[in-house]
């Protein structure tokens, strides 16, 4: 009732013809979503799950974790560090909203993102010697990581 005096105003007291709301929207019928019958390419994108069982029980996992934690000779230190990080994700969770308060600065940051991004992009991407360079230095990373360098 609204909405019709709002657009009788807006018109300047001229009036709409009146059309029956069915004839605003199409039929059900003719409007047609993707059919799977529409499409047999469908089925030819059937993927079927392995053979084997390769996922671990909640029973092998918790004895697992049982068994890792009783490998640990220091625990008060695993301790430390796992409280460590946790007040470190707190922090870092409270700097970024401090810093997304300032008007202006998650801009600029967006900004130095995206010129970083180009950058890498450029430097390490784009060239297939760079790409190699990249790999190698990403394989050493890993091994330092993991020791076996």
């Amino acid at each position: 009732m609204a909405a019709t005096a709002y657009s009788v105003a807006l018109l300047g007291g001229a009036r709409l013809p009146a059309v029956p709301r069915s004839g605003l929207l199409p039929r059900r019928s003719s409007v047609c979503p993707l059919r799977v019958q529409a499409a047999p390419r469908l089925s030819l994108l059937r993927v079927k799950a392995a053979s084997e069982d390769t996922s671990a029980s909640g029973d092998e996992l918790i004895e697992e974790l049982k068994a890792k934690w009783d490998a640990i000779e220091d625990k008060p230190t695993v301790l430390l560090y796992g409280g460590g990080a946790i007040v470190a994700l707190w922090l870092t969770s409270v700097v970024v909203g401090a810093i997304n308060s300032v008007p202006l600065l998650p801009k600029i940051l967006e900004l130095v993102g995206l010129g970083y991004t180009g950058w890498f992009v450029y430097r390490y991407l784009l060239f297939k010697e760079s790409r190699k360079e990249l790999a190698t230095d990403i394989e050493s990373l890993k091994k330092k990581i993991t020791g076996t360098e």
